[in-house]
C-alpha cells in the first residue's frame, strides 16, 4: 500500500501547515475563525455539487486541505490564552512595576535551579478580578527547603515580570521555549511573602503527585537510595525533576536518554502485561470489548500518572488506537495509525507540534517502520538469542537513523556508542518495567519481601554502571556539531532518497536519489558562504569579560577567565557551533580593538582613558571602573557606552543615568544582551 494514498495523511500535513503558519504569521482568533467558516461554508457547497454530478472535483479536494489548513490556524489561537480578553496580560501593565495581589494555584513542579523551587503556576485572580493565564513562579531557597504541592492555591503580592530573552547569541533561547507551553512571564519570591489558602487535590495532576510522594515514601523504608528513587520516578513514573545531573548527562552522552522517557517502549510494555493479565475477560460475552475498555483506560490512567508529557500522550493516543481497530477487526496500516494519533494530539494541543520529544518520538517510530524491516533482512540468525539480539540491534539503529539529523540540530552532539548502551539494556527493560510496577504495588500494600527489593536495587545499579561506562569513553562522544535546518531537511530528504531506491530501482528514483546528492552539497555551499563573514561580540558573563572576533570559520577570543571557567563555559562554544567556527584562538583581553573602521576602548578598574588624540568611536566600561563618566565623554567623545556584566550593578545604574542625561546610547549587556558589530 501506498502510505500517501490515505486522506487522513494528507488531512494532518494541512493541518500541520496550518499551525505553523499561525505560529510565524500570527493571524488575530477573529480573521481565523471568520477565514474557517467561510472555508466550511465553500466546502459544504463544492461537496453537495461533487455528490450531483457524481464525480470528484479539484476544486472540492482543494477546498477540503486550505479548510484543514486554516483549521490548523484557528485550534493554533484557540488555545492561545492571550486572545481572550480574561488573559491576565489584557490586565497587567508591562511598564508598571508596583505589585499585584494574586491568587495562583500550583499546576506543575518544575526542576529547581541553584537558588529557586520552579512551578507552573495558574493565574486565578488579580487584585480580586477573575483572570486565567500561567506564570513561572520562582521561590528563593531556605533552609527549611518548604515545597508546594500540585493543586494548592496561593495567595501573594508579587510584581509580575516578564521572561528575557538569552542575553547571548546561540544560547538556549527559554524565553521561547516557556512561550510554546504559553507562559509569558514569571514571579520571583520567598515562602514568607506566599499564603497557602488551601491545600486540596482537586485534579487528576494533584491526586497523581500524591500518588508519587506515597510510592517514594514506601520504597524509601527499604533503604533504596535517592539515585535509584529519582531512576524508578523517571522510569515508571514519568517524573524526572529531582534526577541528579551527572546520572542524566550520563544516559545523554550514552544514547539512552529516551530510555528515561516514559514513551512508546515502555507503554508497549505495559500494554503486553496488561492483554496477559485481562485475557479471562474474553471467556464472556462480549469479553473483547470489555478487555479492550481496560486497556485503554488503565493506559489513560498511567498516562495521566505520569504526567501527560508529549512521549507518554502520544503512545497511550496511538495504542488506542490501534486497541479499537484490533477489536473492530479491520486491517490497519502502521502509517496510518501513527498519523491519525499525530492529528488527535495536534487538534488537544497543537504546541506539541514543537516539543522537541514529540518530534523525536514520531521520527524514531517511522524510522523503526521503515527501515528496521530493510535492515533485517541483511541477516537472518538461526539462533533464537541471536536473532533476538539482532533485532534489537536493527531496531535500534532504525531509530538513530531516523533522530540523528533533528538530535544534532538539538543538540549537536552524537553518542558514537549508543547501540552498546541499548543492546545491554533495552533486552532487560521489560523485566525491570514490570519488576518495579510489582515492586511499587507490593510497597503500598507493605507485602513487599527484602530479597525481591534488594533484585530491583540492584538491576537499577546494574543499569546505571553500563550507562556510566559508555558515558566515560569520551573519544566516542562527538560534540559541537554545527548543524542547522537546511541541514535537517536535506538530510531526511536523502534518507528518504536512499530508502525509495533500495526498495525499487528505477531511472525516478535513481533521479530522486542524485538530486538528494546535489542538495547536500548546495546546503554546504550556502553554509560556506552565509557564514563567510565578520563579526565582533562583546558578550555578556556575570562577573568576568568576554570579547570575541570572528573573521570567517576562525574566532579569536579575549577574556579575563580562569582555565576551569573556560572549560565550562558554554556560551563561546554555542557561538561555534552557530556560526560553523573551524578554530579558536583565545588570547589576554586588550585595551584597544580596531573593526571594520571602529575603534573600541576597554577602561577597566585603573580608568586609563585620556589619551592624547585619540577619539574611539565606542567605549567599554569593564571590572567597575571609578571613574567620572561625564569627564570621560567630554575628553573622548565615544558614540556609545557599553557596560558587561563583570561591573556592579550600582556603578551601571549610576552610568546609565549619566548616559541618559547626556542623550548618548548606553549598551548594557544583562539587559541589552550581547553588543554585535557585523
Amino acid at each position: 500500500m501506498k502510505p500517501l494514498n490515505f486522506i487522513i495523511i494528507k488531512l494532518t500535513a494541512c493541518l500541520v501547515i496550518g499551525i505553523l503558519a499561525a505560529h510565524f504569521l500570527p493571524l488575530s482568533l477573529s480573521q481565523s475563525f471568520s477565514n474557517t467558516i467561510f472555508l466550511f461554508l465553500g466546502f459544504i457547497f463544492l461537496f453537495r455539487h461533487s455528490k450531483r454530478q457524481f464525480r470528484k472535483h479539484i476544486w472540492f479536494g482543494l477546498s477540503s486541505f486550505l479548510l484543514m489548513c486554516c483549521i490548523g490556524v484557528l485550534v493554533y489561537n484557540l488555545h492561545d490564552q492571550k486572545n481572550f480578553k480574561s488573559h491576565y496580560t489584557s490586565i497587567i501593565d508591562d511598564n508598571n512595576t508596583s505589585s499585584y495581589e494574586l491568587t495562583i494555584q500550583i499546576k506543575e513542579r518544575l526542576k529547581p535551579t541553584l537558588y529557586h523551587n520552579k512551578y507552573v503556576v495558574k493565574v486565578l485572580n488579580i487584585d480580586e478580578q477573575v483572570a486565567r493565564g500561567k506564570l513561572l513562579l520562582n521561590i528563593e531557597k531556605d533552609s527549611l527547603e518548604h515545597t508546594y504541592n500540585v493543586d494548592d492555591i496561593l495567595f501573594t503580592s508579587l510584581d509580575i515580570q516578564p521572561i528575557h530573552k538569552s542575553l547571548n547569541p546561540y544560547q538556549f533561547n527559554y524565553k521561547a521555549y516557556l512561550e510554546k507551553q504559553y507562559i509569558y512571564h514569571q514571579l520571583y519570591s520567598n515562602s514568607k511573602s506566599i499564603l497557602t489558602l488551601k491545600s486540596q487535590k482537586q485534579t487528576l495532576f494533584g491526586y497523581a503527585e500524591s500518588l508519587h510522594k506515597t510510592i517514594n515514601y514506601e520504597l524509601k523504608t527499604y533503604d533504596f537510595k535517592p539515585e535509584q528513587l529519582n531512576i524508578i520516578n523517571a522510569l515508571i513514573l514519568g517524573q524526572r525533576q529531582d534526577m541528579d545531573q551527572d546520572i542524566y548527562a550520563d544516559y545523554i552522552n550514552a544514547g539512552a536518554v529516551h530510555i528515561l522517557a516514559v514513551s512508546g517502549l515502555h507503554v508497549g510494555i505495559i500494554l503486553m502485561l496488561l492483554s496477559y493479565i485481562l485475557k479471562p475477560f474474553e471467556r464472556f460475552k462480549n469479553g473483547k470489548l470489555i478487555k479492550m475498555s481496560l486497556i485503554i483506560l488503565l493506559l489513560w490512567m498511567f498516562a495521566i500518572i505520569a504526567g501527560l508529557s508529549a512521549s507518554v500522550t502520544r503512545a497511550v493516543t496511538m495504542f488506542s488506537i490501534v486497541a479499537f481497530a484490533i477489536n473492530l477487526k479491520r486491517p490497519t496500516n502502521i502509517y496510518n495509525t501513527l498519523t491519525i494519533s499525530i492529528f488527535i494530539l495536534l487538534l488537544c494541543k497543537p504546541m506539541f507540534l514543537f516539543d522537541v520529544g514529540f518530534q523525536m518520538s514520531y521520527l524514531a517510530i517511522f524510522a523503526i517502520v521503515s527501515l528496521q524491516p530493510i535492515l533485517y533482512k541483511f541477516w537472518k540468525p538461526k539462533w533464537k538469542i541471536t536473532d533476538y539480539l539482532w533485532q534489537i540491534f536493527t531496531v535500534t539503529i532504525a531509530a538513530q537513523i531516523g533522530v540523528i539529523p533533528i538530535s544534532l540540530y538539538y543538540f549537536h552532539q552524537f553518542p558514537g556508542l549508543f547501540f552498546i548502551s541499548n543492546l545491554a539494556i533495552i533486552p532487560c527493560l521489560g523485566l525491570i518495567l514490570c519488576l518495579g510496577i510489582l515492586v511499587i504495588i507490593l510497597a503500598l500494600l507493605h507485602s513487599l519481601p527484602e530479597f525481591l527489593a534488594h533484585l530491583f536495587e540492584y538491576l537499577i545499579h546494574l543499569m546505571n554502571a553500563v550507562v556510566n561506562w559508555v558515558a566515560k569513553q569520551d573519544t566516542f562522544i562527538i560534540t559541537s556539531i554545527s548543524f542547522d535546518i537546511e541541514h535537517v531537511l536535506v538530510s531526511y530528504f536523502t534518507i528518504i532518497a536512499i530508502v525509495f531506491l533500495y526498495q525499487k530501482q528505477s531511472f525516478k528514483r535513481l533521479s530522486f536519489f542524485l538530486i538528494s546528492i546535489i542538495l547536500i552539497q548546495g546546503v554546504w555551499i550556502y553554509s560556506e558562504y552565509k557564514n563567510a563573514n565578520s563579526k565582533f561580540v562583546i558578550f555578556h558573563k556575570n562577573r568576568y569579560s568576554l570579547i570575541a572576533k570572528k573573521v570567517d570559520s576562525e574566532l579569536n577570543v579575549f577574556d579575563n577567565l580562569d582555565s576551569i571557567a573556560y572549560t565550562k563555559d558554554k556560551t563561546i562554544m554555542s557561538f561555534c557551533v552557530g556560526n560553523f567556527i573551524n578554530t579558536i584562538k583565545r588570547r589576554p583581553l586588550q585595551s584597544v580593538y580596531q573593526f571594520q573602521n571602529k575603534t573600541l576602548l576597554v577602561v577597566d578598574s585603573l580608568s586609563i582613558y585620556n589619551v592624547k588624540h585619540f577619539k574611539p568611536d565606542f567605549v567599554l566600561l569593564r571590572n567597575s571602573p571609578r571613574i567620572h563618566l561625564e569627564r570621560l565623554i567630554d575628553s573622548i567623545h565615544p558614540k556609545l557606552i557599553i557596560a558587561d556584566g563583570s561591573n556592579y550593578k550600582s556603578y551601571i545604574k549610576r552610568w546609565e543615568s549619566t548616559c541618559k542625561k547626556r542623550k548618548l546610547p548606553f549598551h548594557q549587556t544583562g539587559k541589552k544582551g550581547a553588543f554585535i558589530i557585523k
